[in-house]
């Protein structure tokens, strides 16, 4: 499963680097942050374990063209345990694609990456799939998504269903 996200995240970098056309630099008018806050609610074995999610994300983005963007994205995502227990944390690094096929309006996009999880004896995490179906302007960005973290033992991979409000940041 790994070494099938992994070709298929190299063959779709490398078809969007045939389509994007570079600009020459990166600028204030072609670059920015976004931060945002989440909520969301864990499903599959996950949902036995964890009733809610609520998170912060971060993540740079750089038009490659004016319909296409690309980035880092990263955060922080709490589970809180049912019951008595602690929950646990997962810690994104990840790409950030997007599409935009107007200046404003409805947008598609994904991250893709390896999490780090926090507070789980034992567990280092794994490849990241994140996405999402959002409105974004020229500030704001609000979406809903779905989050898998793949991991070697199937029967732990960590699902999430929700949406994020995300703020846009201009260097200026």
């Amino acid at each position: 499963m790994t070494r099938k996200l992994l070709i298929g995240f190299t063959v779709l970098l490398m078809t969007t680097q045939g389509f994007a056309q570079q600009k020459e630099e990166i600028t204030p008018k072609n670059s920015w942050l976004k931060a945002g806050l989440s909520a969301s609610i864990p499903v599959g074995d996950l949902a036995d374990y964890s009733s809610f999610a609520a998170g912060l994300e971060l993540s740079g983005q750089v038009m490659a063209t004016n319909n296409f963007g690309l980035g880092v994205a990263t955060g922080y995502t709490h589970f809180f345990a049912k019951g008595d227990g602690d929950g646990f944390g997962a810690i994104p690094v990840g790409l950030l694609l997007r599409f935009y096929p107007e200046s404003k309006g409805i947008f598609v996009g994904t991250d893709v990456g390896y999490t780090v999880l926090t507070n789980v004896n034992d567990a280092k995490g794994g490849l990241y799939v994140k996405p999402q179906v959002g409105y974004h302007n020229y500030n704001w960005n609000f979406y809903g998504f779905y989050n898998q973290v793949f991991r070697k033992e199937a029967y732990v991979d960590i699902q999430n269903v929700g949406i994020t409000a995300s703020y846009n940041i201009r260097f200026k």
